[in-house]
């Protein structure tokens, strides 16, 4: 019926029933505004009063609130005046929302005090006089005298509440828990406000706002308390569902205080710009308090990281940056609680806010797992990203920075400052620690200007070429002519190894080969004549190596794409010289460095030569000893006291061991890779070591541990500019193992922030795919139906250009669930019918006997009707017998494609048995008057179960009892009887909780069947 020509009472209370199912906001609120105007042209006072609370309702539950002491104050105005105009529903509606004026006048700082106490009056003396409880009351009183800082008449009023007896006025328990752990908290109470919101959180008491506030009411107490993974886990689950809910904006601003507080002060000013309207909208003072007071904190903090002017989301109108933001929101919030403080007499809310605003973070670090489209730029103390890069995988320690800046800043003019530079940078050098980097550039800094002897100006430049990369070749010959000149030749030949490697890096190994030949040839002969120092020569000696490594990756590489190798006809051939030339020469050089290992030096080029070796190994396809020296290298580099080294070997081993099935070894090589790793890794080898021991962890069954290395190595990838590569990996993998969990609203966060930044060329269609997939199941535990079929459908487009179809089919069924939970029958008969013709296609009987029964309860909410349902459960029957007939035959028999035939037979059979069963439950509930159907298909349900045996036999009494019942309804007690004692003989001694439920509704049909007998 057009609204023009007016609504029937019907026709307006489905209205009102639709509209409250709508988001809550503006839109929502005019259409009941509408709504009441058309309930005043009924001419029915119930209609008025029914449109009158709706209109309220939807106020209260928005951003609005101001608007409806209007609508209340007419109700009660009709109550007054006809109070038998009232129904039973709308008697209690009318007292119930007293508690709702109660709180709406709190959070309005223009009604006077005084209004509210003489409010609180007016509703304990209606509550009396209606006969209910000081419950509510009591907790009313409450909420006044904790907002306006009477902490002894809150206590007392607290006291009074809890001690009322819960009655229809009282609010639900997930709320009343919420309020009295939000009061312990604010006593510093934190252990017992978790404590008495457990019930909530677990989910035993829920309503329309809780969870919700209670998980953002958590999230710093369980900080303060130091249980991080908790808090995190509230605001990933919390954080979802206050989203949507446009009057939560108090819970809303919980979240972003906590993310300011915990270290994520990227993923708050997100949160801010999801939200702009709650800067300015004005309907409920009280939470626009609260959100200007954390949007103060927040911008404090990101001034504070050295970012006061970088460009924020603030109220519309104009450009914010973070330090005008924060004054700008620091007024608002004191302007709106001098306001509370006018009107309630004291300071309190002024003071609480200002708290609030003031608060320090309460952990240096928490990853929440998330994307952050922006992340800060600006290094935290104590963090990776604060280290000055030493190298390709890692960087200066802190206190090597600071230790080599206190010598340093003693140099001026002092020789004996500059010597202590130099002495440093040497030890550092022989122990091969990562300082070395460090402490030779101070050294660089300080000898600048300075007359220098060319020993030390040798040094200086070696070590300066090492930080080069391939600018660095030049000035390794400048370094190696000097050596020569100060008379060292071997340190001059080691040199012009090290360009040589440069060299073979940047796209010249042959020359470089030829070059480091001949260096080898020049350095042992300066060794045999004791010219030169074993170290010298093991420097030569493992360049040498270093670059036919180099060239054995190379065809290596070469070879998996098909291409010859550079300047050689047959790669094979070309490959196995090159292999056996490393080998030979990681061999020498291993034979060199052994008997020298007390020297660190010489340990550490023994160690590099085992790693050789095991990677040489690798390269033959031979894994087992691939994976022993690099064992033995990772080892040798642990006990020379060079972990740091071990790390890549150990990730390497890592990996050849779980493609040995070496489950253990992986782990604790994988294990081992991070803990050497140590502060001085970069934030992308702390990524990828994180990541390789989730996906280690995963692969056995530790999705807990997994999930805690994958988060950590979104965070590192997030903190190395790679979020949207590798950090988007990570965030696929810790969603898949949240998921595996239980943990659906969690992984369902973190799924939904990695999908944008999946792709198809970066991290294959199989990943989006698999993304997709985890995501419906996740929102389909959540009851978002409609989501996960869209997700399992878009998944679903992508698999169907898949050569194998099993996963389009598998989603399409699924996005056909979905969508039937979701209400939407049509689509969801669209989506069994893609999928029945993908099982069938595929030869996949079972799937296309279960779309098409799946089809036939869809069909009946939809223009096919019951004969739709009928044509398509009785397509599931031959389905069902033809697949038998194939299976029974000679040919079918082989075309089981090695899978046993018996079994085969069994599941169809077994697939007969419930096609049957379900078309008489079909039938019976959709022609209840005439049962002789539906029993029909029962008794064949029956039938072919008991063909199957005791596997069979939950399956078969559960058809006979639905029979039973149905015979009792055609007024055949004995028949009824007989399957009821049927059914009690088959469990005799049989225990377990279907056995007893079935005893028990089989007795019941005995006592049942005796009645009508009687009567």
């Amino acid at each position: 019926m057009s609204q023009a020509m007016g609504m029937d009472f019907d026709t307006l209370r489905q209205a009102m029933a639709d509209n409250q199912e709508q988001p809550e906001g503006p839109a929502r609120n005019a259409r009941s505004e509408q709504l009441l105007v058309e309930a005043e042209k009924l001419n029915i006072p119930l209609a008025v009063i029914e449109a009158l609370g709706h209109q309220l309702k939807v106020y209260n539950y928005s951003s609005e609130k101001d608007k409806m002491f209007v609508p209340f104050a007419r109700l009660l105005r009709m109550w007054d005046e006809r109070p038998e105009d009232f129904d039973e529903y709308e008697t209690h509606s009318l007292h119930w929302v007293f508690k709702w004026m109660s709180a709406g006048m709190l959070d309005q700082p223009h009604i006077p005090l005084a209004s509210i106490e003489k409010w609180l009056g007016e509703m304990e003396h209606r509550y009396r006089l209606a006969g209910h409880s000081e419950r509510a009351v009591r907790g009313a009183e409450f909420s006044v005298a904790a907002h306006v800082g009477d902490l002894a008449r809150a206590e007392r009023a607290y006291t009074a509440w809890l001690a009322a007896d819960r009655d229809t006025m009282a609010d639900c328990h997930a709320c009343e828990l919420h309020s009295q752990g939000w009061w312990q908290a604010e006593r510093d109470a934190d252990e017992e406000a978790l404590e008495l919101w457990r019930p909530v959180l677990e989910g035993e008491y829920t309503c329309a706002h809780e969870p919700h506030t209670v998980l953002a009411s958590s999230l710093l107490p369980l900080l303060r308390l130091g249980r991080p993974d908790e808090a995190r886990a509230h605001h990933l689950r919390g954080f979802r569902l206050v989203r949507p809910m446009e009057s939560m904006r108090g819970a809303y601003a919980d979240h972003v205080e906590f993310c300011a507080l915990s270290g994520n002060e990227a993923r708050a000013l997100e949160l801010l710009a999801e939200r702009p309207a709650y800067f300015t909208d004005s309907g409920d003072p009280r939470s626009k308090l609260d959100f200007m007071a954390v949007t103060a904190l927040l911008m404090d903090r990101v001034t504070e990281l050295g970012l006061g002017d970088q460009p924020v989301p603030g109220p519309a109108g104009r450009t914010w940056t973070a330090s005008g933001l924060a004054v700008h929101a620091r007024g608002e919030a004191l302007s709106l609680a001098a306001l509370f403080d006018a009107r309630n007499g004291t300071s309190y809310v002024s003071e609480r806010a200002r708290g609030r605003m003031d608060q320090r973070p309460l952990v240096e670090r928490l990853p929440l797992g998330v994307r952050s489209r922006s992340a800060r730029q600006v290094p935290r103390s104590g963090s990776a990203s604060a280290s000055a890069s030493a190298s390709a995988s890692a960087s200066a320690s802190a206190s090597a920075q600071s230790s080599a800046a206190v010598v340093e800043s003693g140099v001026g003019s002092d020789p004996s400052s500059l010597s202590a530079l130099l002495a440093e940078a040497r030890r550092l050098s022989v122990t091969r620690s990562p300082d070395a980097v460090e402490a030779w550039a101070a050294v660089a800094r300080a000898a600048e200007g300075r007359e220098l002897d060319v020993r030390d100006r040798a040094e200086i430049a070696d070590h300066a070429a090492m930080e080069r990369g391939p600018e660095g070749i030049e000035l390794f010959h400048e370094a190696a002519e000097l050596y020569a000149e100060a008379g060292d030749p071997g340190e001059a030949l080691a040199a012009r190894a090290r360009a040589a490697y440069v060299l073979a890096l940047t796209g010249g190994p042959e020359e470089a080969l030829a070059t480091v030949s001949e260096l080898h040839e020049g350095v042992l002969a300066l060794l045999a004549d004791g010219g030169t120092g074993v170290s010298q020569a093991a420097s030569v000696l493992v360049g040498r190596a270093r670059i036919l490594m180099r060239l054995v990756q190379e065809d290596a590489s070469e070879d998996e794409s098909g291409a010859t190798a550079s300047g050689a006809g047959d790669s094979g051939a070309a490959g196995d010289e090159v292999v056996r030339a490393a080998e030979a020469a990681v061999r020498e050089l291993l034979t060199l460095a052994e008997p020298h290992v007390s020297d660190v030096r010489m340990a550490s080029r023994a160690a590099e030569a085992r790693a050789m070796l095991g990677e040489l190994a690798a390269h033959a396809g031979d894994a087992e000893a691939a994976a022993e020296l690099l064992g033995q290298a990772a080892e040798a580099f642990v006990a020379a006291g060079l972990p740091w080294f071990a790390v890549e070997y150990e990730s390497r081993l890592a990996g050849i061991a779980g493609h040995l099935g070496d489950a253990e070894g992986a782990e604790r090589a994988a294990r081992a890779a991070l803990e050497h790793a140590g502060p001085r890794l970069e934030p992308m080898g702390h990524a990828q070591l994180h990541l390789q021991l989730a996906e280690v962890l995963g692969s056995t069954g530790q999705s807990g541990p997994a999930a805690e290395h994958a988060l950590e190595a979104a965070h590192w990838a997030d903190e190395a500019g790679e979020g949207p590569t590798l950090g988007a990996w990570a965030r696929h993998q810790l969603g898949g193992f949240l998921l595996r969990q239980g943990r659906w609203a969690e992984a369902a966060e973190i799924l939904e922030s990695a999908l944008p930044d999946l792709t198809a060329d970066m991290h294959g269609d199989g990943a989006i795919v698999q993304t997709r997939w985890w995501l419906g199941d996740c929102l389909t535990e959540l009851g978002e139906h409609r989501a996960a079929a869209e997700h399992w459908l878009r998944a679903a487009d992508i698999a169907e250009h898949w050569p194998e179809q099993r996963d389009h089919a598998m989603l399409a069924h699924l996005a056909a669930e979905a969508l039937g939970h979701a209400e939407l029958p049509a689509q969801a008969e669209q989506a069994y019918a893609r999928a029945g013709d993908l099982w069938r296609s595929l030869g996949n009987v079972h799937g296309l006997i279960r779309s098409l029964r799946a089809r036939a309860w869809v069909a009946l909410r939809t223009g096919s009707g019951l004969d739709g349902a009928r044509e398509l459960m009785s397509a599931a029957v031959r389905e069902c017998e033809e697949g038998l007939r194939t299976v029974s035959s000679s040919v079918g028999a082989e075309a089981v494609a090695g899978s046993d035939a018996a079994e085969a037979r069994h599941r169809l059979v077994a697939e007969l048995g419930h096609t049957h069963r379900q078309f008489g439950d079909l039938v019976a509930r959709s022609v209840p008057d005439d049962a002789e159907e539906a029993l029909a298909h029962f008794t064949q349900a029956v039938s072919v179960f008991a063909s199957l045996g005791d596997g069979a036999l939950d399956a078969r009494t559960g058809a006979e009892l639905a029979a039973g019942w149905l015979e009792a309804d055609l007024l055949r007690p004995a028949a009824a009887a007989a399957r009821a004692r049927a059914v009690l003989s088959a469990y005799a001694g049989v225990d377990g909780e279907t056995a007893e439920a079935r005893r028990t509704e089989a007795e019941n049909m005995l006592g049942v069947m005796e009645k009508q007998r009687d009567e």
